[in-house]
């Protein structure tokens, strides 16, 4: 019997599609789950729908309560907090529909391991009314810090993380809070790459990942995002999204492993050099994406002076700006 498993979503007006993503739970292979939903003040039938199907459950496995109204990101945040390190932990968007074998095949994984560990799997894109569009791209790895930090690659719907990695994510998510992140999912493969993890991506489509203009950014394989991630690189948002982990993860390098917390103490210098000189650290650190080409246009950004840190971003919006999720940064 695998541990109990708290998943925890984070919704904002999702009332259109979050009944199928709890079907979807409900379907599970693995029933040993709980259920927490932190919402950021819907108005539009989101809180009814979770506590009719709460109502379906005993006592206190399907939990409805109040987020911190900052956003996707700081609510995932704050849940992770609520996690029970005793169980393992599953995150969940809103607007998903899973597969009946998605804990499964993460915790057939977890079950293997005897260190930290995290698993996530792919997704296959799909349109509105989850007709399947393709998968998701898979990346071969290596899963290491020295790609994390320039790079998310677990989808943080598909994570399930167990009892040791609980216990770093949430030793480390009130500075992740303080430095405002724009990505849990991305800072969660940061510390716990840089913790030594077990990490898994595996190459199965776990989920439907659907795709609407709530959550459009989502995708990343069409012409159109690509050119956005090209521009992100260099007008300035990807190297504020540095500067922003870096500011969560210096304060925890307690968590890291020695060798990883001195990379990322050299990361942080090179994100203030100039350009040739952060150019010559990020070769020298051997930093990398999962596509050549990926790397390649790091490094022409670093080059170029346009990844050094200035002036802060602006703060994360207000509640429900920015639920839609951000795949592969």
């Amino acid at each position: 019997m695998h541990p109990p498993i708290t998943i925890v979503m984070a919704s904002y007006n999702g009332a259109r599609f979050i009944g199928a993503q709890l079907d979807s739970i409900a379907a599970q292979t693995l029933t040993n789950w709980r259920l927490i939903v932190s919402d950021d003040g819907s108005v539009d039938g989101t809180q009814k729908i979770v506590r009719e199907f709460a109502a379906r459950y005993r006592s206190g496995q399907v939990e409805l309560i109040e987020g911190p109204g900052r956003g996707s990101t700081q609510n995932f945040l704050h849940l992770t907090q609520r996690a029970d390190p005793t169980g393992w932990l599953a995150y969940s968007d809103q607007d998903d529909v899973w597969r009946p074998d998605r804990l499964a095949r993460g915790a057939d994984f977890l079950s293997r391991q005897d260190r930290a560990a995290i698993y996530a799997g792919r997704t296959t894109i799909c349109n509105e009314d989850l007709a399947p569009l393709k998968p998701a791209p898979h990346f071969p790895g290596p899963f290491t810090f020295r790609n994390a930090l320039i790079q998310a690659c677990l989808p943080g719907n598909t994570i399930l993380a167990n009892g040791e990695a609980i216990k770093l994510l949430q030793a480390a998510a009130p500075a992740a809070m303080a430095a405002n992140i724009v990505s849990h999912d991305w800072w969660a493969y940061q510390l716990l790459s840089a913790a030594g993890a077990a990490i898994m991506r595996d190459h199965a489509q776990v989920l439907l990942y659907r795709q609407h203009p709530g959550n459009v950014m989502g995708r990343n394989d069409t012409a159109r995002a690509k050119a956005a991630r090209i521009s992100m690189l260099f007008d300035g948002q990807y190297a504020d999204w540095l500067a922003r982990n870096q500011a969560a993860l210096e304060p925890v390098t307690r968590l890291m492993q020695a060798e990883n917390a001195d990379l990322l103490h050299r990361f942080g210098g090179a994100l203030t050099a100039s350009g040739p000189r952060a150019f010559q650290e990020f070769r020298a650190m051997r930093l990398y994406r999962q596509t050549r080409a990926g790397t390649l246009a790091v490094l022409a950004s670093a080059l170029a002076g346009r990844l050094r840190t200035g002036k802060r971003g602006a703060e994360p919006p207000a509640s429900g700006t920015i639920y839609a999720s951000r795949r592969d940064r």
